[in-house]
């Protein structure tokens, strides 16, 4: 969810008629949108000294992970959904390595690493590379969102690093900027998410009442940016008892009916101790 036509998290500063930190997030997230938040959890804690882009102040930004449903609220005038896939193209996965990576990303970042190959102390570049972007041997690591952010960053890639110089017109393929560093908080957040779908049913609080078992499927590789093998995933929910059948079938004429699920009752009073696992495909 996004403010100010798509270039801002929704925001505001912690006042003295807020109970705690939860309550005043709560309160700005839903006078700037209107969406009553679920799944609540503090993220990170932002206060690097240039990170608003104004060297004569200094902001400091406690920020949190939230997870709301689309079809919960109509968004306020200026708040929209947005696909965090058009901040980070390539972080999507699920049709294969997405073109830019090695038509436009790798070289450039290459050219990079190759820039201070000679340069004291900054031999490392080409080593952080491949790891983040699963170069040389190294496998794609979704959940390494924040590090690819950063490395492009650094190799001013993106429209962040350039704020207060001209624009460069070919930095589109890295996706637009937001506000500040809210798309580095962003990252933050895509990462941790990614992370905790492994081993916590948190994407049940995105899911609607009752679903199937693919719409299950797609909801998470749509979190992990990566397919998922099928029978795997479907056998590891039935295991872990995560849904229980409705006895209900989805009245979709356009094709062969499915088996309607509800997340079981008990693991909502488990979820401390409950999780699940993702078994992402390698194919």
């Amino acid at each position: 969810m996004t403010i100010d036509n798509g270039k801002a998290l929704p925001s505001g500063p912690f006042e003295l008629g807020h109970r705690s930190l939860q309550s005043g997030l709560r309160d700005w997230v839903e006078q700037q949108t209107r969406l009553p938040l679920g799944y609540i959890e503090q993220l990170y804690t932002f206060a690097d000294r240039d990170r608003a882009g104004d060297e004569g102040q200094r902001v400091i930004s406690i920020s949190y992970l939230a997870l709301a449903r689309e079809e919960q609220a109509e968004p306020a005038d200026k708040a929209t959904w947005r696909n965090w896939y058009d901040f980070f193209p390539w972080e999507d996965h699920r049709d294969g390595v997405p073109p830019s990576l090695p038509d436009v990303i790798v070289p450039r970042l290459d050219a990079w690493a190759a820039a201070a190959e000679n340069t004291w102390g900054r031999g490392d570049r080409r080593q952080r590379v491949a790891i983040a972007f699963g170069l040389e041997g190294h496998g794609w690591n979704e959940e390494l969102v924040l590090q690819r952010y950063e490395l492009l960053f650094e190799a001013a890639l993106v429209e962040e690093a350039h704020r207060g110089r001209t624009k460069n017109p070919t930095l589109s393929v890295f996706g637009p900027a937001m506000a500040a560093d809210h798309r580095r908080i962003l990252a933050t957040g895509i990462a941790r998410l990614r992370a905790k779908i492994k081993y916590r049913p948190v994407v049940f609080e995105l899911m609607p009442p009752t679903f199937t078992l693919l719409q299950l499927q797609r909801s998470v590789e749509a979190l992990a940016g990566r397919l998922v093998h099928k029978p795997n995933f479907r056998r590891l929910v039935e295991q872990q008892d995560l849904v229980e059948d409705t006895g209900e079938m989805t009245a979709d004429m356009r094709g062969r009916p499915a088996k309607l699920f509800r997340f079981r009752h008990d693991v909502l009073a488990e979820r401390a101790v409950a999780g699940t696992k993702l078994p992402v495909s390698r194919a």
